[in-house]
């Protein structure tokens, strides 16, 4: 597996769009429930990004860490907000969460920040 920020987000929605080939339903009803997720209501997109990325360090999944940095910095979040969403889940996850957090978190920030400024 690569650690390249850029090549996981690529291999995570390549993988969506083949899986869809064969299982297309299923892939449409994950689609949906992230869609029907992040539509803005009390909470705006940016605020559920932080929060996906947080839940991300501390399941620790790659793909998601890659793809909900990427999403909060398309919904205007800072780096300085991402990395503070990302403290609060190593305050639960502890040394796991904060190896995540310094290393394939903050490789995505870099790797993508400058897509949206």
């Amino acid at each position: 597996m690569s650690s390249n920020p850029r090549e996981l987000l690529n291999d995570f929605l390549g993988g969506l769009t083949d899986l869809g080939k064969t299982n297309g339903a299923n892939v449409e009803a994950f689609m949906g429930l992230l869609g029907a997720s992040y539509e803005p209501g009390k909470l705006d997109v940016k605020t559920k990004e932080l929060i996906s990325v947080a839940v991300a360090g501390f399941s620790r999944c790659e793909y998601c860490i890659v793809f909900h940095v990427y999403k909060a910095l398309e919904a205007g979040a800072t780096r300085e907000e991402i990395l503070e969403s990302a403290m609060v889940a190593v305050a639960f996850g502890g040394g796991p969460t904060m190896a995540y957090s310094v290393t394939l978190l903050k490789k995505s920030i870099d790797e993508f920040e400058g897509d949206f400024k």
